[in-house]
């Protein structure tokens, strides 16, 4: 199965927008979603499982999906689901070459935070970090992304330097 992101949307079948009950039934196929509502906030997450990508809705201060997170499958696991953003497997093709072709496409990466660059304009968010025994880079990073954030379209522009 494909998982395609589609920022500022999210990735189907989760959207940004969705209640939390709508979020449940969105991931259920995958098998018995888990809900976790913090206690005394008005926050909650969905987590779902597709072939090891984990999957997680996030209700950050209101009743609706604020952002969505995919994370890969982790060391030495394999899965039959692909992550795409325009086509490039996102936990599959090396984070070099994935920013690469975003910033040709007119989206560059904001890499000042090197292990969570980001995409302010479309809002995408990506993780290069992990305890886990990984490839890594000349700088120690993981070769490939290990998570990625998909949220609303002001999401990340805090981040961005042409914003006053």
């Amino acid at each position: 199965m494909d998982l395609v992101l589609d920022p500022p949307r999210g990735v189907a079948p989760l959207r940004l927008g969705m209640t939390l009950d709508e979020a449940v039934a969105a991931v259920s196929g995958w098998g018995e979603p888990r809900v976790l509502r913090r206690p005394g906030r008005n926050s909650a997450k969905v987590s779902a499982s597709l072939d090891g990508v984990g999957v997680q809705a996030l209700l950050e201060g209101g009743p609706a999906v604020t952002a969505v997170e995919l994370w890969w499958p982790g060391e030495g696991r394999e899965s039959a689901t692909r992550v795409l953003l325009h086509g490039d497997d996102v936990f599959r093709t090396p984070a070099v070459e994935l920013f690469r072709r975003a910033a040709l496409r007119g989206r560059p990466v904001d890499t000042s935070r090197p292990e969570h660059p980001v995409i302010p304009g479309v809002s995408l968010g990506f993780t290069r970090q992990t305890s886990q025994e990984v490839p890594r880079d000349a700088g120690g990073l993981p070769v490939y992304v290990t998570s990625v954030h998909v949220g609303g379209r002001d999401y990340y522009d805090h981040l961005r330097a042409d914003r006053g």
